[in-house]
């Protein structure tokens, strides 16, 4: 029975739980779908395609590899040693732990997610990575990226992967990302961007939704949030040879003609 007390947003933000707390149970990390297709192949070759090289896909613990990606904000990012890092919707830590060796000792990472089932992973993997690498300079905690549980003017660097587009509004994710940012602090993000309006039968199915596609933004749309948030050097990049993994996600439906992952960079001024 549907509860009256909830809003559109309280909707897919349970939809969305529900669906990464599924993908979070299921054991190994080889074995587990994409967050965009019920018989997408093993993690680490979803991750292969989707830009990581073998040195990142060895960095981190390999149960924090769900092949949850579509595209690779590591490539962007040209984190430095002490640089703070901010990861929005860790999931199981795999973006966490491969910024967190290049950071180094004196730098951190901070890995942001919404389901405890997530969470509970990500901070299972942590021992994994400490005994590898040596460092303590990971954490994670339980939050939306609509309200991050950080303080202002507090990372170097925001980091995602395909997880802007699940949220409802996006717009506030954009102001606290621009929030938790230091002055001149600078995002790197993999996302996927509508490149044309979407389908009403998709851009209404909660199945797309949750599939990283219903909920993806116009580019032009995605550039007006970044730059009224208070960004500055904003460019969306579309990576049309993206097209040929978002086509499996949803075989058939011919989504690939609508969307895109996108490599997404700005700052925020000094």
């Amino acid at each position: 029975m549907n509860d009256p007390t909830k809003t559109p947003t309280d909707a897919i933000h349970d939809a969305v739980r529900r669906n990464y707390a599924r993908i979070a149970e299921r054991e190994g990390s080889c074995c587990s779908s994409s967050c965009c297709s019920s018989a997408s192949p093993e993690p680490c070759n979803v991750s292969s395609r989707v830009g990581y090289s073998a040195a990142e896909l060895a960095a981190a613990p390999a149960e924090s590899n769900m092949g949850l990606g579509c595209g690779n904000p590591q490539a962007i990012a040209a984190l430095k040693e002490g640089e703070i890092v901010l990861d929005l919707g860790s999931g199981g830590g795999f973006d966490v732990f491969i910024a967190g060796q290049k950071v180094g000792s004196a730098g951190r990472v901070i890995g942001v997610d919404m389901t405890p089932e997530m969470l509970a992973k990500a901070r299972r993997n942590i021992e994994a990575y400490r005994r590898n690498t040596r460092l303590e300079n990971v954490e994670f905690r339980l939050g939306e990226i609509e309200h991050l549980p950080l303080k202002d003017a507090s990372v170097d660097v925001v980091i995602s992967n395909c997880v802007i587009n699940l949220s409802p509004d996006k717009a506030q994710v954009c102001r606290e990302v621009f929030r938790v940012l230091k002055p001149g602090g600078r995002t790197a993000i993999s996302d996927v961007v509508a490149f044309k309006a979407l389908p009403d039968e998709v851009k209404h199915s909660l199945e797309a939704y949750t599939g990283c596609v219903a909920g993806a933004a116009l580019v032009s749309d995605v550039e007006k949030m970044l730059r009224e948030a208070g960004f500055a050097e904003v460019k969306v990049e579309i990576k049309e040879e993206s097209r040929e993994f978002i086509k499996d996600w949803f075989p058939g439906s011919g989504v690939e003609d609508y969307v895109a992952s996108a490599a997404i960079a700005c700052k925020k001024g000094r």
